[in-house]
């Protein structure tokens, strides 16, 4: 199949249309066998509840080229089990795995020209989203609606890419909503994190980690990505908090970390801590593992990459992970899966 004419090694991360997305609607109790649609709209009640009342989820995953061109994902059956969880915690009906993998493998075959070459450090970036279609004026669950797989390539979501990034804690701006409420990844919450990114930018930042919302004492998570710290013990800690989203990336860091040497640590993790960690980064689907080369909180500075170059064990991680998801090296852990071709 010829691939798309794109300049793979170079692409950003945004949305470029793609030739088909797949649909599925709920109705009478059960979801529909779904169709792709080259449609790059949908046909949206006014009263629908994803509009009034946030009653939207969705998830985020990549599929990968190998080296012997067959197209992977990465633990999927993770994104199927959060996207049930997090359906069923704001009253929708979750989607059965067996129907969300063969979804993800329908959309992604019927993309297959867009799937970035290997080794070009791209991806294949796929967004599932559950949305409550139907009319409801009163805040109650709606009748009615649809599981959405849309597709996009991508390459890194920061500019930066595996260079290190400067990140800013703003004490002054609250999210209205945390970012992964207790399990749930809810797409509204996001537009509660804007202001504050936005300020960031503005200010020669690359981004804005939270503190908790109760105490404004720990650590809680980035805009886009769960946080991680490397301490002089070998520890890697992040935080433990029930209001940050269950990064899939960072558990499979967690169990990476052992293999290296460290000792992973979920816990509470106090902002002031960032002065005695001596690397840090940020982990997630989008953003991979990007290192952070310093962080400001409340006018003082730590720098974590003095020389600009990634730490030697988030280099470590990093290498580790990627290897995996593309296939360049064994999985032992049944993490990556082939998508067959159809």
């Amino acid at each position: 199949m010829t691939k798309a004419d794109l300049d793979w090694p170079n692409l950003d991360f945004g949305y470029r249309d793609t030739d088909y997305n797949i649909r599925f609607n709920w109705h009478d109790g059960s979801w529909d066998e779904g169709n792709l649609t080259d449609a790059r709209t949908i046909p949206l009640h006014m009263a629908a509840t994803c509009l009034h009342y946030g009653q939207e989820c969705f998830e985020g995953m990549k599929a990968y080229e190998t080296r012997t061109g067959d197209v992977v994902l990465f633990r999927p059956d993770e994104n199927a089990a959060r996207m049930a969880r997090s359906c069923e915690k704001i009253c929708m009906p979750p989607v059965p795995e067996d129907l969300f993998i063969d979804a993800i493998h329908r959309v992604v075959n019927a993309n297959r020209r867009f799937v970035p070459p290997y080794g070009t450090g791209a991806a294949l970036y796929i967004r599932p989203l559950v949305i409550g279609t139907g009319p409801e004026i009163g805040v109650k669950p709606a009748g009615e609606y649809i599981f959405l797989i849309l597709v996009t390539p991508v390459g890194p979501y920061f500019k930066t890419g595996f260079k290190p990034m400067d990140m800013y804690i703003d004490e002054t701006v609250d999210r209205a909503a945390p970012l992964g409420v207790g399990d749930v990844k809810v797409g509204g919450n996001y537009a509660a994190s804007l202001r504050a990114g936005v300020s960031a930018k503005r200010n020669g930042f690359t981004d804005v980690v939270y503190l908790d919302a109760k105490e404004k004492k720990y650590i809680d998570e980035c805009g886009p990505a769960n946080v991680f710290g490397l301490t002089k013990q070998d520890q890697y800690v992040t935080p433990e908090s029930p209001s940050i989203l269950p990064s899939i990336t960072n558990k499979s860091l967690i169990t990476l970390a052992e293999e290296i040497g460290l000792r992973p640590q979920r816990r509470h993790v106090p902002v002031e801590e960032i002065f005695e960690f001596v690397e840090t980064g940020c982990c997630g689907t989008a953003a991979v593992i990007t290192p952070i080369r310093s962080i400001t909180w409340r006018h003082r500075k730590k720098v974590y990459c003095p020389d600009d170059k990634p730490g030697k064990r988030c280099v470590e991680l990093y290498e580790k992970l990627t290897a995996i998801q593309v296939g360049d090296q064994p999985d032992p852990y049944g993490w990556v899966h082939r998508v067959p071709e159809r």
